[in-house]
């Protein structure tokens, strides 16, 4: 873990101004360059405007370093990658050409633009251009029964007993001590590594869920421990309630086999879908980690990326003993964008491409929506976004963010898309 990191955990407590967690990837490297760059970049460093406001996009093409004009590159202009009907063919002048746009709501307005070097596949580039972004709101309101489903299920998990069972596993890291947890849930198991500092004090620790992105997994012991080692209690929980430890193609027949595209399982109906046993899972993770007797009662963070971000907000929206959200490039933000002519979040339960989205489909995914979870938190926030995130797209992020009534900050990566800057790695 990053010094600077460690250094605002001790010195802020329950602010924990982490503009510095969340990290847990860094950049892909190509590994087939090629002798062409293309390159598009806004006008503006920041790429915030106004709407109605200009934006001019820059498109750069070179071989070998060499300005180049005879390439045929072309250029959509989209609303996040929901398309406004904006394209053409980029006229090069010393390997320069210019586009201009704008909008007239608030959103994102994303440049892509397409080459095709001889003998290669075709090369793609994005900018984007964030347009009044602190006053994207969602695409639509919080069903009317939202609070009241959700405090049913609350009710029906509080009548199945914790039943926490601790095994002690080998640390990874020294004065750190790590156990396997396993709880019993409604609907599934609860599947996690719990580490916690040697000697630890009752009622002596700052606590911490680290929720996990897309995928089928083990629980991370070595997120827990090195979390642990920095004086909190921590709890890595997989998001399936599957055993940990296993060896690896244990997790990848599973995702292969019955757990493949688990995110779309049961989308058109409120009780099926996945996502209902995940945040049961995620409620549970967190009784089970406040069950400590090494917890403070007073600090609870919930931290993860993606898909594991979304699941960060729901935490604080479900559970208001969580005081700080740290939600990088965050899941399930606004997942009826579709509905007003917007971009749909990830998992994309309405298809972006949906002619007409499937009623069934709508009303079930807004009661897993990290919007209306971000309007039920007064937690303080630290959130992360990529301009050029096509998996979990700035415009919903930023819908979510703006529902937040907490102490907040977002820090936006004008020129990323659903990657982890490597200054911020946390673990």
């Amino acid at each position: 873990m990053s010094t600077r990191l460690r250094r605002a955990l001790h010195a802020h407590g329950t602010a924990l101004l982490l503009g510095l967690l969340v990290a847990f990837s860094a950049f892909a490297l190509d590994k087939n360059p090629s002798a062409y760059t293309l390159s598009v970049t806004a006008d503006r460093p920041e790429a915030v405007y106004r709407r109605g406001e200009k934006v001019t996009f820059t498109i750069a093409v070179s071989l070998q370093g060499k300005p180049v004009d005879e390439a045929k590159v072309r250029w959509t202009l989209s609303k996040d990658g929901k398309g406004l009907g904006q394209q053409g063919e980029a006229k090069l002048k010393d390997g320069v050409a210019v586009v201009t746009g704008k909008l007239d709501e608030p959103g994102f307005l994303q440049c892509r633009a397409d080459i095709t070097p001889p003998g290669e596949k075709v090369k793609t580039v994005r900018a984007a251009a964030a347009i009044d972004p602190l006053d994207i709101k969602p695409s639509l309101p919080a069903p009317d029964d939202f609070d009241a489903f959700w405090a049913g299920e609350k009710k029906k998990l509080a009548a199945v007993p914790l039943n926490v069972r601790m095994t002690p596993v080998n640390s990874l890291v020294e004065g750190v001590e790590c156990f396997d947890v396993q709880a019993d849930g409604l609907g599934g198991a609860l599947s996690a590594y719990l580490a916690r500092p040697v000697g630890a004090k009752a009622k002596g620790l700052p606590a911490i869920v680290l929720t996990h992105g897309a995928g089928v997994a083990s629980s991370r012991l070595g997120v827990a421990a090195r979390w642990a080692a920095d004086g909190l209690l921590a709890l890595d929980f997989n998001a399936h309630g599957l055993p940990n430890d296993k060896p690896k193609e244990f997790y990848a027949q599973l995702y292969r086999g019955e757990l493949k595209d688990y995110f779309w399982k049961g989308r058109d109906s409120r009780e099926g879908l996945f996502f209902h046993g995940l945040y049961l899972r995620l409620m549970r993770a967190m009784d089970a980690l406040t069950a400590q007797p090494e917890w403070d009662g007073q600090t609870l963070i919930a931290c993860g990326r993606s898909q594991g971000g979304g699941q960060a907000i729901v935490a604080a929206g479900l559970d208001p003993r969580v005081t700080f959200i740290a939600a990088e490039i965050p899941a399930f933000c606004d997942h009826t964008g579709i509905v007003i002519g917007r971009i749909n979040g990830w998992p994309r339960l309405i298809p972006n491409d949906a002619e007409k989205p499937d009623d069934k489909v709508v009303a079930a995914a807004r009661y897993y929506d990290a919007v209306n979870f971000a309007a039920r938190t007064k937690a303080q926030a630290f959130f992360t976004v990529g301009f050029i995130d096509i998996t979990c797209p700035p415009t919903g992020v930023y819908a979510a963010y703006n529902q937040l009534s907490g102490r907040k900050r977002i820090w936006n990566h004008v020129d990323t898309g659903h990657v982890s800057k490597p200054e911020y790695e946390a673990g």
